[in-house]
């Protein structure tokens, strides 16, 4: 499945990374286990499971040298957990890890497992894994926790292996993003990234699971009000978006939340509104500056106040991009009960948007 730029969409005016992705990040990995069954319904059965793990790896040392972190939530109707500590800290100690709403203490659990067994010490002091959730229950059967503790840990062990790759990781339909919906059409996992003029890289992950097709805007493009609408049967907007910003610039807990922020302002260029029950919560990351357990820095936070600008600019860009990505790289997707997601990448959509393609 294509990404946005493999057919001709270039958003914003700043280059991209090597691998436009959040790859571009020295030492980041993204990766993914996808949990896909077509079994009989409970209790005979697991059901129809559409769902999955990603693992975000900001650093391997994480632990020993926390990294500044910081959020900002756009509507609160979810859940992460480490957010409140990288609140109060402006640090953050764990990968990332993502999955589908009713998943995520399992999930969790996996994480504080997984840390234990890499890092000793985390039994006598502790931790506050970093886990967030959308709900992807339109396609996925959420009756029998579908996803298990080797789930969890074949997504951060891909996550390892995928730091430095020259190619873009899996996005769309994959890992958590398996069971998620955008604007009525296939959402699932995005990432882009871009480079400022003075050489920093942010690269941005998102988890897209929001929206309504008559909001949906593609470069621009107003698509989802010149396509006819939807035979989905759904009541509600679909819910969530879960935004990961990681950058390479020294930046502080402070400056991470407010990178966190302008998340939301590349969503809505897609065309979001953060509907009532969905959960837009994003968190930011900076490789550039560490920090002990104690949250002493090593070294002075250059990146901050107007300084930040470009790497605002970045942000927006790259979440937009991310959007596309998230919906381009994903096939239709057939769940639970017949539901059907379908791929944004259709005959129809691209006649639409031959004007702006180059």
């Amino acid at each position: 499945m294509p990404r946005a730029r493999d057919l001709g969409l270039v958003i914003g005016t700043l280059p991209t990374g090597p691998t436009n992705s959040v790859l571009d990040i020295p030492g980041v990995g993204l990766g993914h286990a996808t949990v896909w069954r077509d079994e009989p319904d409970p209790p005979s059965g697991r059901g129809v499971a559409r769902t999955g793990v990603t693992c975000l790896v900001l650093a391997e040392d994480a632990f020993h040298r926390p990294l500044p972190a910081g959020g900002a939530v756009l509507n609160g109707a979810g859940e992460c957990t480490g957010f409140i500590t990288a609140a109060e800290w402006g640090s953050a100690e764990t990968p990332v890890y993502l999955t589908s709403t009713l998943q995520l203490g399992r999930v969790y659990d996996a994480a504080c497992r997984i840390e234990l067994e890499r890092t000793p010490e985390v039994a006598t002091d502790f931790i506050i894994p970093v886990v967030a959730e959308c709900d992807d229950s339109y396609l996925n059967d959420c009756r029998l926790m579908q996803v298990e503790y080797a789930d969890a840990a074949a997504a951060f062990a891909a996550a390892m292996a995928s730091r430095g790759s020259s190619a873009p990781p899996e996005e769309g339909a994959v890992g958590s993003g398996t069971g998620m919906s955008c604007f009525d059409f296939k959402g699932g996992i995005g990432t882009a990234s871009r480079v400022t003029p003075e050489g920093w890289t942010v690269g941005v992950v998102l988890m897209t699971n929001f929206g309504v097709r008559a909001d949906c805007v593609v470069a621009g493009v107003p698509v989802g009000r010149l396509l006819p609408p939807p035979d989905t049967g759904r009541q509600e907007p679909a819910g969530s978006c879960i935004g990961l910003v990681v950058t390479d610039a020294p930046v502080d807990g402070a400056s991470c939340a407010r990178l966190a922020r302008r998340v939301g302002l590349g969503l809505a260029r897609t065309g979001s509104v953060a509907h009532h029950g969905s959960g837009e919560i994003f968190m930011a990351f900076g490789t550039g500056l560490r920090v002990d357990r104690d949250g002493r820095p090593d070294g002075p936070a250059l990146a901050s106040g107007r300084a930040l600008d470009p790497l605002f600019s970045a942000v927006v860009e790259a979440s937009e991009e991310a959007v596309l990505n998230s919906m381009f790289a994903a096939p239709t997707v057939v769940g639970r009960a017949g539901n059907t997601s379908e791929t944004l990448h259709t005959a129809e959509v691209l006649a639409l948007l031959e004007g702006v393609r180059s």
